[in-house]
């Protein structure tokens, strides 16, 4: 009795075997010479046009202005600063960046101090590049950014 019944489990298990791997497989197969196109294997063009479709880049990086000939600052304030480059990570929080105005995020890092803060800010500290990625911004303009984001975070820091 116990043959009959290894037999049947066996059959199971081959059953099991086909409906979740060669099935799927089998669709798979289906599924990919159904989705070419006739009109793309006889005309080049339409294939071509379609692989450059295909290759265009998920998003395009826009740098920020450089600073006119000789490298003068232009003496931004914190909060064009702030808007120009720091809004970017900080206002939607992206990579672990403290959000602009939650008090409970910057609590530790206003623990630090302001000095340490803009040095942070200024080399770039975990995801954060140096000076938030423009290098072409003045400490002094990194600095005004970082007080303007922690004042308006819970600090009372002056300059």
């Amino acid at each position: 009795m116990s043959s009959k019944s290894d037999k049947y489990f066996i059959h199971q298990i081959a059953a099991v075997i086909f409906v979740g791997f060669l099935l799927p497989i089998s669709l798979i197969i289906i599924d990919t010479n159904k989705s070419q196109s006739p009109a793309s294997q006889e005309d080049p063009k339409v294939a071509e046009t379609k692989t450059k479709e295909n290759i265009q880049p998920v998003a395009k990086v826009e740098l920020a202005e450089a600073v006119a000939v000789g490298g003068a600052s232009s003496g931004k304030s914190g909060e064009e600063v702030y808007k120009a480059v720091c809004s970017m990570c900080h206002q939607a929080g992206m990579l672990n960046a403290p959000k602009f105005g939650d008090i409970q995020s910057w609590a530790p890092r206003l623990a630090q101090g302001y000095e340490t803060l803009v040095q942070h800010a200024i080399k770039g500290i975990r995801s954060m590049p140096a000076k938030g990625g423009n290098a072409s911004l003045s400490d002094a303009e990194v600095a005004g950014a970082v007080l303007y984001m922690t004042n308006s975070s819970g600090a009372n820091f002056k300059k």
